[in-house]
């Protein structure tokens, strides 16, 4: 274990980082746009580990920053809501994310938000902007299997923030062996907002939406096809509804 990933697991050194990045990110979230929430009561009886949060993904790292600063407002009983962010004073630490490894080097601000608890994996399918094909790495599934077993898990099951791509079944497999609660979220408006990397405006006054399903009903001992699919589904990432998006679009022309 490197020394970053030791302090990843300090509580107090993440409630730092989470701090910082909070105090810049907060005025992009509920300043300069308007961010809607839904759902945080089925946050409510959650267990403290085991809980996979799964969500569609329009920003590198806009989406999971808005995830904290929700986690962080809600520890302080704030419900659907951000309000004044004194919640950054003790901010929710129990807390994981899965991120692209090559996405996390882009930036200051995303080095230093890789420290707050970033589960750093090598995608299968792409690297460095090519199309690659590679088996996943045991180390990756160790880590999130190891950060699921005390921790809050957040994972974009697509990854990629192009919308309606297929889901990658790495998320069905860790859903399978570690048998967590799985809590859908879909989020909209991010990609308005904000360029890819989620960290620079595209455009002000954008409303933000962010909706907490209730955790799913899952067959663990189902095939990994079926549990993707019931997720996708979940995050309204499926055919379907990219069918029904194009069927409302042509009804609006």
């Amino acid at each position: 274990m490197t020394l970053f990933d030791r302090l990843k697991n300090i509580r107090i050194f993440r409630s730092i980082i989470y701090g910082l990045v909070g105090l810049f990110t907060y005025p992009g979230l509920a300043l300069f746009n308007v961010i809607k929430i839904e759902g945080t009561e089925h946050l409510t009886h959650l267990p403290k580990e085991k809980v996979l949060f799964v969500s569609n993904h329009q920003t590198y790292f806009g989406d999971v920053i808005a995830f904290v600063h929700i986690f962080c407002a809600f520890k302080w009983r704030k419900y659907n809501k951000l309000g004044i962010p004194y919640y950054l004073l003790s901010p929710f630490t129990n807390l994981y994310f899965v991120a692209a490894e090559e996405t996390m080097n882009n930036s200051w601000l995303s080095r230093l938000f890789k420290l707050g608890g970033a589960l750093t994996v090598k995608r299968t399918w792409r690297a460095e902007g090519m199309d690659v094909s590679r088996e996943r790495d045991s180390v990756d599934t160790q880590k999130i299997d190891q950060a699921l077993s005390k921790s809050w898990v957040i994972t974009f099951p697509q990854g990629t923030t192009k919308p309606f791509a297929p889901g990658r079944k790495g998320t069905a497999h860790i859903i399978k062996n570690n048998r967590p609660v799985v809590v859908p979220v879909v989020i909209n408006g991010f990609w308005r907002a904000f360029t890819k990397k989620g960290l620079t405006f595209k455009k002000v006054g954008t409303i933000l939406t962010v909706r907490i399903k209730p955790p799913l009903n899952i067959d663990y001992n189902a095939p990994v096809e079926e549990i993707l699919s019931q997720v996708m589904e979940a995050i309204e990432q499926s055919k379907d509804f990219m069918l029904k998006g194009k069927h409302h679009a042509l009804k609006e022309a």
